[in-house]
């Protein structure tokens, strides 16, 4: 199923601001570093485009505009590329094993009492991002620390 990049673009949004950065989830997810590089580039990439670009015409002239522009266009496209990622990785199906664990830790957060979204048969990754959130927000860290021991 293909999807138009402004829907990847806002699911890789919503994912971001989902998935759980913490300690613990960085040896098991490429998501931690892809989310904090994204939130990173989001402030600092439109700055550094202008002034570049900016730079480059200040000190070669206005023939080189149009090197210029693709310069701060590269610039602007690393959030995007960012954002795209996390919008195409929130929408595939979790693997095997890591589907199990979501499953196991579903299973215990119900246990607990949390407020849980109904487990899916064939759960996504903000499924695992939702579950993982709610279990950092309202779990006990002592709770938490046995999944990634």
């Amino acid at each position: 199923m293909s999807q138009s990049v402004i829907t990847l673009l806002r699911d890789g949004q919503d994912y971001m601001n989902t998935w759980p950065v913490k300690r613990e989830l960085y040896a098991f997810f490429p998501e931690c570093r892809v989310v904090s590089a994204t939130k990173l580039a989001i402030k600092a990439m439109p700055p550094l485009a202008i002034v570049a670009a900016g730079m480059m015409l200040n000190v070669l002239g206005s023939a080189y505009l149009p090197q210029a522009m693709a310069i701060g266009l590269f610039f602007i496209s690393l959030p995007l590329q960012g954002l795209l990622w996390l919008g195409h990785r929130s929408n595939q199906t979790l693997p095997p094993q890591i589907k199990s664990w979501y499953q196991e830790v579903h299973r215990k957060m119900a246990a607990e009492g949390c407020e849980l979204q109904a487990m899916r048969s064939q759960p996504k990754y903000r499924e695992l991002a939702a579950t993982l959130k709610t279990a950092f927000s309202e779990l006990d860290r002592v709770f938490t620390q046995k999944w990634f021991d």
